[in-house]
């Protein structure tokens, strides 16, 4: 059993008994060297390793027949080391002690209600990770944030540090450049920041002409249907927008955008860190050969649909109830979706968009082209199979009407 106590800016002086009376009982204490300070007693003290996640089991190995005491800044399972050690030993073989978090003490000096705040943690983390949460009138507390970045980021923002959260040096003031390491940013937003629903503008991406375009890439994200925690590929991605406004719906969505031009792919790179998502992985190759990934949860795909193979490989990698949406815009393109939707059924659907445009002195419609859509879910599996009833075996994409067949490797 390992024992995780959180401990504050107090240190010994602000632990309750019990988490006192489990410390002294350890053998062995981890923590960073600041909080290890903290802390009196007779111990060996084991100051964590850098890179940390890599080097937690082979540390916790080497002192598996001693009691383990950790100590974690604030609550342990709050963004932080608690989590990662029940992730990695199981909840049976963690305890965890929590202390007021940070974000606590930080609603409770400011006066603000911690239910009504968000809680960026960007300790180790891209500042851009922020972006996504800056909202008109919103509060926001920002976890081991740099204060220049996060102000960079928030420029219309009204930023208060709030540093030694609980301890003698405690301090509340709005003087960035003299933040203290261990301080938390808590912003007020103004009235920039752009709305999660997708359909952004076209021009908020770089592209080059490949890009989904705006009320099309809506429709589409509706199909796909993102919901928290599902990884979608984005196959043939471009300049990497519906990649890029799937992951903005919640931030535990991930993609990888799959591209074969360096150059595009470099492209997707940069729309994902500027609009607040630079988790997106970026696979530089061609399909079908690029997508030994992790299978996913939805498969967008943008382009390469008539390439041998690119369907099929997509479909069989896709999880159960997971969604498959393709668009096609060309006739050769097109016809491959028909052909798929006579074999796998789902929903066939034709996008027309008209914007307005200046002609001469007057104002008139201007048609983009015309999109259409395809979309399919993966049947759930289990005793029976996906095959819908009296489909045949083996039959290829439009080979009869009405035709409906699941192969051995669709299955």
């Amino acid at each position: 059993m390992i024992t995780v106590v959180g401990i504050g800016a107090d240190g010994w002086d602000g632990l309750p008994p019990a988490a006192r009376r489990e410390l002294a009982s350890c053998q062995v204490l981890m923590g960073s060297s600041r909080q290890l300070d903290l802390v009196p007693g007779e111990f060996e003290r084991v100051a964590w390793p850098s890179p940390l996640l890599p080097n937690l089991p082979d540390l916790l190995a080497r002192h598996a027949d001693r009691r383990i005491g950790v100590l974690a800044s604030g609550d342990p399972g709050f963004h932080g080391i608690g989590t990662t050690l029940v992730r990695l030993l199981g909840a049976d073989r963690v305890r965890v002690l929590p202390h007021p978090s940070s974000a606590s003490l930080a609603c409770a000096r400011l006066g603000w209600a911690l239910d009504e705040v968000t809680v960026v943690s960007l300790v180790g983390k891209p500042a851009a990770l922020l972006v996504p949460h800056l909202h008109p009138g919103r509060r926001v507390l920002v976890l081991g944030g740099s204060p220049a970045e996060v102000a960079a980021l928030a420029p219309d923002a009204r930023i208060t540090v709030l540093e030694q959260l609980g301890g003698p040096r405690e301090r509340v003031h709005a003087d960035l450049a003299a933040a203290d390491p261990l301080h938390v940013l808590a912003l007020e937003c103004g009235r920039d920041g752009a709305s999660t629903t997708p359909g952004r503008p076209d021009d908020a991406y770089e592209h080059d002409g490949q890009l989904t375009k705006r009320e099309v890439r809506a429709v589409t994200l509706a199909l796909l249907a993102p919901r928290p925690g599902e990884l979608l590929w984005d196959v043939g991605a471009g300049a990497g927008s519906v990649a890029v406004e799937w992951c903005r719906t919640h931030p535990a969505c991930r993609a990888v955008a799959v591209e074969k031009s360096p150059e595009r792919a470099a492209r997707v790179g940069r729309n994902a860190t500027a609009l607040g998502v630079p988790g997106i992985r970026v696979v530089v190759g061609e399909s079908p050969a690029a997508l030994d990934l992790e299978p996913p949860d939805a498969v967008f795909i943008g382009g390469g649909l008539t390439a041998p193979g690119v369907v099929e490989r997509c479909w069989a990698a896709l999880r159960p109830g997971g969604r498959l949406v393709a668009n096609a815009v060309t006739l050769e393109s097109e016809a491959v979706l028909t052909g798929w939707h006579a074999r796998l059924g789902g929903e066939l659907t034709r996008v027309e968009v008209s914007r307005a445009a200046p002609i001469g002195g007057f104002t008139g419609w201007r048609p983009q082209k015309p999109v259409t859509l395809w979309a399919v879910t993966r049947p759930w599996t289990g005793p029976e199979s996906g095959t819908r009833p009296g489909a045949e075996s083996g039959t290829q994409p439009g080979t009869g009407p009405g035709t409906r067949s699941v192969t051995e490797e669709e299955q």
